[in-house]
């Protein structure tokens, strides 16, 4: 049965519009969702999780509506959303058995493993956490009740780099055995490098590309050529920037043929973000 499918959901704001987003996860993966700030990310995670009202579209988890059965998968879904910014005067462990009795899966063995993973001190306040702490803190109560659906919105944001690298260490162990699967938001790309099977792509609340990772990379070139080059496939760039020796851009593989004296190379996920805001700077300039 399919984690997550999303079809056509559609949220209206004054200034910003979710257009018509679709994609799936299926069971046993791990799917970075990338996007500059203001892409649409957490939008799209808060309408998932019905937070906001929504104007159009289906969202089905484990092949149910979400919106008729919330209370019933809100048992098999694991949300983090951030660091914690609530009871902050209150011990991890008072807020801790608040939070459990919502859970009738809670398992106190996985808590304290993951306490201890994280190293986490129960009698710590909330306030006296560091944001990276409070992430930790929040990934614990959502994998302690054995939910089946992670959905993280910048889970990495604010850890150091041995505490991100053992967190997406983590995410790979969650998935190893099949009955997870991880939907996690993020702008750092090398987080996706490292853990990632899947990628989805948003950009000012459209779904450019929703793949594997090696699929989506090989999606795109990066050219580079000279002024007179430049001519001959300005049509079909999706962005560009000029240089002293002529220009740089990005295209789609299948709408590139390749031309004499243009050099060609792989794009990473950093560079195809990079062109995409780029071209909407252009657009909106």
């Amino acid at each position: 049965m399919i984690p997550l499918q999303i079809k056509n959901l559609n949220k209206y704001y004054e200034k910003f519009h979710l257009k018509d987003v679709s994609f799936n996860l299926d069971e046993g993966y791990i799917m970075g969702f990338i996007g500059s700030n203001g892409a649409g990310k957490t939008t799209t995670l808060k309408a998932i999780l019905n937070m906001i009202h929504t104007d159009g579209g289906e969202i089905r988890i484990f092949g149910k509506n979400y919106k008729d059965h919330e209370l019933e998968l809100k048992q098999d879904i694991g949300v983090a959303f951030g660091g914690v910014n609530f009871y902050t005067k209150s011990k991890i462990s008072t807020l801790t058995n608040v939070v459990k009795r919502f859970y009738s899966n809670w398992d106190e063995e996985t808590y304290f493993y993951y306490l201890k993973k994280f190293k986490l001190d129960p009698e710590k306040k909330i306030s006296e956490l560091s944001e990276g702490m409070k992430v930790k803190y929040s990934l614990t109560l959502a994998l302690s009740h054995q939910a089946r659906l992670l959905i993280l919105d910048e889970p990495t944001s604010g850890l150091d780099p041995v505490a991100r690298d053992q967190l997406l260490e983590t995410f790979q162990e969650l998935v190893e055995d099949g009955t997870r699967s991880i939907l996690f938001s993020t702008h750092i790309t090398s987080d996706l490098d490292k853990c990632a099977d899947y990628v989805t792509y948003i950009n000012n609340g459209e779904i450019i590309a929703s793949n594997t990772r090696d699929e989506f990379l090989d999606t795109y070139r990066i050219i580079k050529g000279t002024q007179k080059d430049f001519e001959a496939v300005s049509n079909n760039l999706i962005a560009y920037k000029n240089n002293a020796f002529g220009f740089t851009g990005l295209v789609k593989k299948s709408e590139f043929k390749p031309v004499n004296g243009l050099l060609q190379e792989k794009p990473n996920l950093e560079d195809i973000m990079i062109y995409y805001a780029r071209r909407e700077e252009l657009l909106n300039a």
